[in-house]
């Protein structure tokens, strides 16, 4: 079969790579009909997340049709159309029976790998994204294993298009527990750094929520114009502003600063100032390996007695942490990989009920041929690029 494989920092390659099979009773294999490309795929493309291997398929986005069950897979046939969440759950152990699924502790086999930055802890696996998270095959590829497929999965009753259903596989969760985790009440203000998917996604479960005001913060163009138009946020770039963005939203909220704050930016912020500088050479040097300029903003901008919401994927140890500025404010902070599980069935209610329509941040549809491209331009935001499907 075809698959996206990782070969090196910033080397992507399609190759043929043997089909996958049944390795477990609860294993299925999956037809893939639509994957895509999260902006999580371009850390271990830029090389910022270990324990990745030459060969290793990519991918955690993917939906398709059932075409082999193991004997322990009762809820799936032959035929069945599925979504199926990033993140690998067992079903059955305490973490996965309270909803917090991202927490599983029976899906990584490389659990010590992860133990060590954790203090002994280790999340859920994840597919196609390092060894240190399970080394499962990704699927952005013609087929995939999926294992606990009696857990994982949701079947697609409908004849509903894929673009509708494929990002409740990550970034619409992602973004509506991140919303969520605010405790938002009617009248709040919330603002969000990072206009890619994930955090367009969070603006309009904001408003789903119960939002009054929700103000989008990035520096380029097309991503702000779709935070305004599609999600009708109010919108600043950065880049824009003499003003530090913790001043310039205090004058937009009357003084109180917004009630809750989003980072759905993460580990590779861009920012200016010499602060900017010095998160660049210690990340290149690898003294630390994430840059958090959106999460120090997000902090001091954040008004008293707000939420922190993260989104946004940090791996490492953070310096120059505002952690006075939190502690005086009384921040909240909730943050973490996506319980996709626990979201999936009730946002797929949303998209059939007309609520929202999540194909509408595609901005391109290419052969899976055309990955390896598709990835420079993703990452270099180049040609307009929000968010890319592959189809395989």
């Amino acid at each position: 079969m075809k698959a996206v494989t990782w070969q090196g920092v910033g080397d992507m390659r399609v190759e043929r790579v043997p089909d996958p099979e049944l390795v477990n009773p609860r294993d299925a294999i999956i037809r893939v009909t639509s994957t895509a490309i999260c902006g999580s795929d371009l850390h271990p493309y830029d090389g910022k997340i270990p324990t990745m291997e030459k060969g290793d398929i990519m991918g955690h986005e993917f939906m398709g049709v059932v075409e082999e069950v193991g004997p322990s897979v009762k809820n799936l046939k032959r035929g069945d159309r599925v979504v199926v969440p990033f993140n690998i759950c067992c079903g059955t152990c305490w973490y996965c029976r309270n909803d917090l699924w991202a927490q599983c502790s029976n899906s990584n086999p490389n659990a010590p790998l992860v133990e060590a930055a954790t203090g002994g802890f280790n999340p859920a696996a994840l597919f196609g994204y390092s060894h240190m998270y399970g080394g499962y095959a990704g699927g952005q590829a013609e087929y995939a294993r999926v294992p606990f497929a009696d857990v994982g999965p949701l079947k697609i009753e409908s004849d509903i298009a894929d673009e509708k259903v494929l990002f409740l596989t990550d970034i619409f969760p992602t973004g509506y527990q991140a919303a969520e985790a605010c405790g938002i009440k009617p009248g709040d203000t919330v603002a969000v750094w990072g206009c890619g998917p994930v955090g367009l996604f969070a603006i309009q479960s904001a408003y789903l929520l119960g939002a009054e005001r929700v103000i989008a913060v990035d520096r380029f163009p097309d991503r702000l114009a779709m935070a305004r138009d599609l999600c009708k946020a109010e919108v600043v770039n950065y880049e824009e502003i003499e003003d530090p963005i913790s001043f310039v939203l205090k004058d937009m909220t009357g003084g109180r600063g917004p009630d809750h704050v989003i980072d759905a930016v993460g580990m590779e912020a861009h920012g200016t100032g010499i602060y900017d500088q010095v998160d660049r050479f210690k990340q290149f040097t690898k003294v630390q390996l994430d840059r958090a300029t959106a999460l120090r903003e997000a902090i001091l901008a954040c008004g008293k007695g707000g939420t922190v919401s993260i989104p946004g994927v940090y791996i490492g140890f953070i310096d120059k942490f505002p952690m006075g500025a939190a502690f005086a404010k009384g921040l909240t902070f909730k943050m973490g990989q996506t319980n996709t599980q626990k979201y999936v069935k009730p946002l797929l209610d949303m998209i059939e009920a007309g609520k929202i329509d999540p194909s509408q941040v595609i901005t391109h549809r290419v052969p899976i041929d055309e990955a390896p491209e598709m990835y420079r331009t993703f990452r270099d935001k180049k040609d307009g690029c929000i968010k890319v499907v592959l189809k395989p």
